[in-house]
């Protein structure tokens, strides 16, 4: 190893921390160690970023994390790579049958320059609830959650200062094996990029306007709704498409079998106080 990062991360409630963490690299990436580890800590404080007006959109960073799975379900260590485009054959299992799943979650910098994360193990479980579900291979929590952290110490300089925003991390795993009839991926590749953002909504934290969907539905009893499986949001761009032409923030989806019991929101979560 040619060097290391102290984290910025601390422990705070249920907030995790980010401990002394070495840079690794994916097999057969060839890249060097010791150069990241230099890139890391010769970047600028923050990004040249107008963070006053900073939305929800992609903003390329630095680095994006990647692993690999092969048939025998054991993912190898990964690690950082520079942010790009990935190789995929055409005839990937997620290209041709939607075999993937993703994840979200935030980092968040605090008055005293640390950076906090919010239950990455949570969301680790989660990623191997659905993967069971896709008959896909998951990577261990452990791996999961020291992946992310390396992803955000490799690009803190692209964490909000206080108050404008978080960095979006978004987890992916796909099928990436070459499939042509119908059955799971031989190969598997776990994925980690992140972007820095503002609120989601562009009413920021004022209130939104929904408009009740009870044509389209967002799940079905038996169907993969319970899981962030990708082919699940693809599926209500059309509602979403046609309640933003009314001036509407978003959709909240009735059940798909009564019809009459709200279920959730496209984009985000719903909470109903009597």
């Amino acid at each position: 190893m040619c060097g290391t990062l102290l984290s910025l991360m601390q422990i705070q409630n249920r907030l995790y921390s980010m401990s002394l963490l070495p840079l690794r690299k994916a097999r057969g990436m060839g890249i060097c160690e010791a150069s990241l580890a230099s890139n890391y800590t010769q970047t600028s404080e923050f990004a040249d970023l107008d963070w006053e007006n900073l939305g929800f959109g992609l903003v390329q960073t630095d680095y994006m994390y990647t692993a690999k799975c092969g048939p025998d379900g054991n993912f190898d260590k990964g690690g950082m790579v520079p942010f790009g485009p990935i190789e995929m054959n055409p005839a990937s299992g997620v290209l041709n049958y939607g075999q993937g799943l993703f994840e979200g979650l935030k980092a968040y910098r605090k008055t005293d320059g640390s950076i906090l994360l919010f239950r990455p193990m949570e969301n680790a479980m989660r990623m191997q609830t659905g993967a069971e579900r896709m008959c896909m291979p998951a990577p261990p929590v452990e791996q999961f959650v020291d992946a992310v952290k390396q992803t955000v110490l490799a690009n803190k300089r692209w964490v909000p200062p206080t108050g404008k925003g978080s960095l979006y991390i978004r987890p992916l795993l796909v099928g990436s094996g070459a499939v042509l009839g119908l059955a799971p991926a031989p190969e598997y590749t776990f994925i980690i990029f992140s972007s820095p953002v503002g609120n989601y909504f562009k009413e920021g934290l004022a209130p939104i306007n929904l408009i009740v969907e009870d044509k389209f539905h967002r799940a079905t009893p038996g169907g993969t709704g319970g899981v962030k499986t990708i082919g699940n949001y693809a599926s209500v761009l059309m509602a979403q498409k046609i309640a933003k032409e009314k001036g509407y923030s978003d959709v909240l989806y009735l059940d798909a079998v009564e019809k009459k019991y709200l279920e959730e929101v496209s984009s985000c979560n719903i909470f109903v106080v009597k």
